[in-house]
């Protein structure tokens, strides 16, 4: 019986350990991939939408396409500098990849003069 238990906690607790890692995985990937896309679209030849496509595409290539359904790219500034930021909205993984809450993540990248 004690053994049961133990291997029933045992086994709970490397599932939520392998869950955490999986959530952290995503909004790593997540955060690069905007960042990748904030400096792609920040080219002197570029702007906010080749870097939020760019992204899109990054995050296909990385995760499934439901990760890349809203994102959003625009000019800002940030301190007084003109950057473009990316920003992605996906879901939350909590059971494997699916997830009922949400992760919002951004990359920012200083603009090329042209």
């Amino acid at each position: 019986m004690d053994t049961v238990l133990v291997g029933a906690l045992t086994t709970l607790l490397f599932a939520s350990v392998l869950q955490l890692g999986l959530a952290l995985h995503v909004r790593t990937t997540l955060i690069d991939c905007a960042a990748e896309g904030a400096r792609y679209g920040a080219l002197a030849d570029r702007g906010p939408a080749d870097g939020a496509d760019r992204a899109v595409d990054l995050i296909r290539m990385s995760l499934t396409s439901s990760y890349a359904s809203d994102v959003s790219a625009r000019r800002t500034t940030l301190d007084g500098l003109p950057v473009i930021e990316v920003r992605v909205t996906a879901p939350l993984p909590v059971l494997g990849l699916l997830g009922p809450g949400t992760l919002t993540v951004t990359g920012h990248a200083l603009e090329e003069a042209p």
